[in-house]
């Protein structure tokens, strides 16, 4: 206070002091009602629907009733009670014994054996911010106990279906509901010996298969075993039994080749189909193939047309070009040619082993592997099912897709100046369709392409690179305008570099 007023307020009579500062005192303390009078009156004068919120918070907590829909739980009623009253320190403890009671209930119904219920109780306590550790422990608890009855009944499933032969038919089979078990427990005892037992019952009939020569089914059989354990202890003798039996078949096939029985030698073949990847190895390949090529000419010269016939088909699926067929076919079909007679029904192993090559083969065409690495291509699998299911509707759609698709292939690896690809789906296309109208103006542009590399090449003085582009254009088109050109002034840097 500054000295002048202090002076002044010295000057007044002490009575007059005191009333100015129980004026002041009384402001202030109005001041101070107002503000704060909401907490004063809550605390002072409780609302009346505080204490009944919390009355039948209590109740309902007492009942056990510690959550409800309709609001009727004692989480609820806790929380309006709080809403009422957030300084109430009453209701935040009813909300704290509320998650005690959840984790206790949890704990009890985990005991019981009520997961779903030990699960709603838990969810109850974690979102009222019950202790953390806790609420951990019994989550973990409850997972593990999750997991042992899906196990068990994971394991019931299996046995019930391996009872009933049922073993690796669909995802409900032994076998599959067994490698379930396994994913989520690798270490499971009875998850191993139940599908070791499977197993055996799987392979049980291959070495019968192998000693009647069902070749086909054995191998399916090993196929099967293999893909929900690739290290069973059975499998190493039955794949040597099978490459002995391979072997076996493939002498008797080169033995009727041998003294003029490609028809026998095909039969022995055809049985190889379902067991070995295409191409199949010699005698079942080219030799096979000109052999049948060679009787069936004969037979037409000789006037049995229908053997002719019966041969070209059977040359046909051993996989000659349809080039070398061409000719002959003219000969035993004078006037337009029908598409061969359907073959007879494929077996059951056979039908199976032809949807495995059908989707081998979009596997491959997928990759970009169109026409490699070998046998592995989606030409060569798609080849090997029409060998052997020529006129299946299966396959026929699966050729027209994949001449489709090498169509478009085609163009985009042009529009995308990826002119290697280009040329694999060039290769294909004219494989599936060689008398496509649109086959000839789709080698042109790409064989325009590799001149058009050529000439960018050889004037960055690239003359390797140009020689290659030059070679790619002749092997596409060897007519296209300007390759003699590019050849000429080829020719004329090599012999200034010399």
């Amino acid at each position: 206070m500054r000295p002048a007023l202090r002076t002044r307020w010295q000057m007044l009579p002490r009575t007059a002091r005191t009333l100015v500062l129980a004026a002041v005192g009384a402001l202030l303390l109005f001041a101070a009602l107002v503000m704060l009078r909401d907490p004063l009156g809550r605390w002072l004068w409780p609302d009346p629907r505080y204490d009944a919120l919390r009355q039948r918070a209590e109740q309902a907590l007492r009942a056990g009733r510690l959550s409800a829909v309709d609001g009727s739980g004692a989480r609820e009623l806790f929380e309006a009670a709080l809403a009422l009253q957030p300084d109430q320190m009453e209701a935040r403890d009813g909300l704290d014994r509320v998650a005690q009671a959840a984790l206790a209930r949890a704990d009890a119904r985990l005991q019981a054996g009520d997961l779903p219920g030990a699960q709603a109780a838990l969810q109850l306590a974690r979102e009222l911010q019950a202790p953390k550790p806790r609420v951990d422990a019994l989550q973990a608890k409850l997972d593990a106990r999750q997991t042992r009855d899906d196990l068990d009944a994971l394991y019931a499933r299996a046995r019930q279906a391996q009872m009933q032969g049922r073993l690796d038919d669909d995802a409900q089979a032994a076998l599959p509901l067994y490698q379930q078990m396994l994913q989520r427990a690798p270490r499971s005892q009875r998850a191993l010996e139940g599908r070791e037992d499977a197993l055996q019952d799987l392979l049980r009939p291959a070495p019968e298969a192998l000693a009647r020569g069902d070749l086909a089914q054995a191998a399916d059989l090993i196929r099967r075993a293999e893909r929900f354990d690739p290290g069973f202890p059975a499998l190493p003798a039955l794949h040597a039994g099978l490459a002995r039996a391979v072997e076996q078949r493939l002498r008797q096939a080169r033995a009727r080749l041998a003294r003029h029985q490609p028809e026998a030698a095909a039969r022995l073949c055809d049985g190889l189909r379902p067991v070995l990847p295409a191409p199949l190895p010699e005698p079942c390949g080219q030799a096979l193939g000109d052999a049948l090529l060679h009787a069936a000419k004969s037979d037409a010269g000789a006037g049995r047309t229908a053997q002719a016939r019966h041969l070209l088909e059977l040359a046909a699926a051993a996989g000659v070009p349809e080039d070398r067929l061409q000719a002959l076919r003219q000969r035993l079909h004078p006037g337009p040619i029908v598409a061969p007679a359907s073959s007879a029904p494929l077996t059951a192993h056979a039908r199976a082993h032809l949807h495995r090559l059908l989707q081998q083969a979009e596997r491959a065409q997928a990759r970009g592997h169109w026409l490699t690495p070998p046998g592995e291509s989606a030409w060569d699998r798609l080849r090997a099912a029409r060998a052997l299911a020529p006129q299946d509707p299966d396959v026929l759609a699966a050729a027209d897709a994949m001449r489709d698709a090498a169509r478009n292939c085609q163009s985009a690896g042009l529009r995308d100046n990826n002119l290697a690809r280009a040329r694999a789906c060039l290769d294909v296309w004219r494989l599936l369709a060689p008398n496509d109208p649109g086959l000839l103006p789709a080698q042109r542009r790409l064989a325009e392409r590799w001149l058009a590399v050529g000439d960018e090449r050889l004037r960055g003085g690239d003359v390797a690179g140009a020689r290659e582009a030059l070679q790619r254009a002749r092997e596409v088109d060897a007519s296209v305008p300007g390759i003699a050109a590019l050849a000429q002034r080829l020719q004329r840097v090599q012999q200034d570099l010399h």
